[in-house]
């Protein structure tokens, strides 16, 4: 699909995938959020979008994705804020190792290409299965296994070297 022909269809598309947000959450601001992920997922892979298939079924599917990712996201971020609110279940000693570790994965994730860190989130902090991945990205399954495994074994050596310190 080229360019011209993706900005021609995006304004349909993008209220398409809204209401699969709206349909999901219930709620305008996270299906906006989701809407806004999935139009920017599209415009990525624009190039392995074939302009003959059914472009908004491939949108909806890009959506309902997207809006699975985002619920998950939310729910760790208020799974990590309970934890840190409640002060009877973890010590500030481990709150601190904890932001420690956090901090230790950021700086390890920045040494992965841009792809590499894509599926690598994709894949251990969104959950999304390597199907999922495929179907979001266009990259064939045994490329997104490779690619995952790498990156993860990169992280992994780049956390074992920082841990030594």
């Amino acid at each position: 699909m080229t360019c011209s022909e993706f900005v021609h269809i995006a304004e349909q598309l993008r209220h398409r995938v809204l209401r699969v947000g709206l349909d999901f959450f219930g709620s305008y601001e996270d299906a906006e959020d989701a809407a806004q992920e999935t139009m920017v997922q599209l415009w990525r892979y624009l190039e392995h979008i074939d302009a003959g298939q059914n472009v908004e079924a491939l949108a909806v599917r890009v959506a309902k994705n997207c809006c699975v990712s985002l619920y998950r996201k939310q729910h760790r971020e208020k799974l990590a804020t309970d934890l840190s609110r409640d002060g009877t279940d973890v010590s500030p000693h481990e709150l601190m190792e904890a932001k420690d570790m956090q901090r230790m994965l950021s700086e390890a994730l920045d040494l992965l290409k841009p792809r590499e860190r894509q599926l690598f989130e994709m894949r251990q902090l969104e959950g999304l299965s390597t199907d999922e991945i495929t179907n979001q990205t266009g990259i064939p399954k045994p490329s997104v296994t490779a690619m995952v495994s790498a990156a993860r074994k990169k992280v992994f050596t780049e956390l074992r070297r920082r841990m030594k310190q």
